[in-house]
């Protein structure tokens, strides 16, 4: 893996504090936001550059955090006298989707997001779950990137859904969970949802499914990934944005990516969330050693290999 060597990814997204609760324990005003996620597990795989906002509250710890992995911050917005985007959330014993506790929006209220001149030529785009007419005046700001990668959830898809069809038929690769999928599609079977929903742009599309692992729609296959089998979750709070990292992160080392090289970013994505989920916050994403990634991607490579 040399970041060096690959194409740029520029994302936009949300950078907050996040306070969580679950059944290992809770964290107060932790990093956390879809930018940051995203940002920090694909900076391992390429130059990664940041459009975001934050207040004036926002911890001079986590913007070096954000350096000492190389991301470009000059697309990050500190509002003075503002206080930055906070989430407080609680797990249950089965880890399953978060109970929203709190949400203070703050200077994400009026987020709107400005692209530098210089990074309107990012050759990747990754747009994070924010609100899609945000999404859409990103897309206006830049210059035909070579790819462009969506994440949206179920308050979009249901609240704005006309703007969201919109993105969606400006979009290369959708990354979204089955519920999701879905609901954006309406259909239930999870094959005639996929169909639906490429159907609406993008020509890629991969479903998270959790702890059942995930499933790529390309059109030149299917590929059913499995999840990463862990004695223990600790957070899984940004497992998706991360997921997504470790997908774009390795198809910005490809010059035309196929299918294989597809597939194979799926399992990157899915290592990379995996670890995520064995730290409170950004913790264990921020420890991981390209060996440990090496070793563990091999490891389910290895499980889907029937001799």
């Amino acid at each position: 893996m040399n970041p060096s060597t690959a194409r740029s990814i520029l994302v936009v997204g949300s950078v907050a504090l996040d306070s969580l609760e679950t059944p290992s324990g809770h964290r107060e005003a932790c990093l956390g936001g879809s930018a940051s996620y995203f940002g920090v597990g694909a900076s391992r795989f390429a130059p990664v550059q940041v459009v975001a906002v934050v207040g004036d509250d926002f911890p001079e710890a986590y913007l070096a955090m954000f350096r000492s992995h190389g991301i470009n911050l000059e697309g990050l917005e500190v509002v003075t006298g503002g206080r930055t985007f906070r989430w407080r959330g609680r797990y249950g014993k089965t880890l399953g989707d978060a109970q929203t506790l709190e949400t203070q929006l703050n200077v994400f209220e009026q987020f709107d997001p400005k692209v530098l001149p210089h990074q309107r030529r990012a050759p990747i785009l990754f747009l994070g779950n924010i609100d899609p007419e945000l999404q859409l005046r990103v897309l206006d700001q830049m210059e035909s990137p070579h790819l462009v990668a969506l994440d949206t959830m179920n308050f979009w898809i249901t609240g704005k859904r006309e703007a969201l069809i919109r993105v969606l038929s400006r979009v290369d690769l959708l990354v979204l969970n089955e519920t999701e999928a879905r609901l954006l599609s309406e259909e239930r079977n999870i094959y005639r949802a996929a169909d639906v929903v490429r159907a609406m742009g993008p020509k890629t599309l991969v479903i998270k499914r959790g702890e059942y692992g995930s499933i790529l729609f390309h059109e030149d296959g299917v590929f059913v990934a499995p999840a990463v089998p862990l004695r223990a979750v600790i957070d899984p709070t940004g497992a998706g944005d991360t997921f997504a990292a470790g997908l774009i992160g390795q198809l910005a080392q490809q010059e035309a990516p196929d299918f294989v090289a597809m597939k194979r970013a799926v399992l990157t994505g899915t290592v990379l969330a995996s670890f995520t989920c064995e730290g409170f916050s950004l913790d264990r994403l921020c420890s991981v050693t390209n060996e440990e990634l090496v070793a563990r991607t091999a490891s389910l490579a290895q499980s889907l290999r029937v001799d």
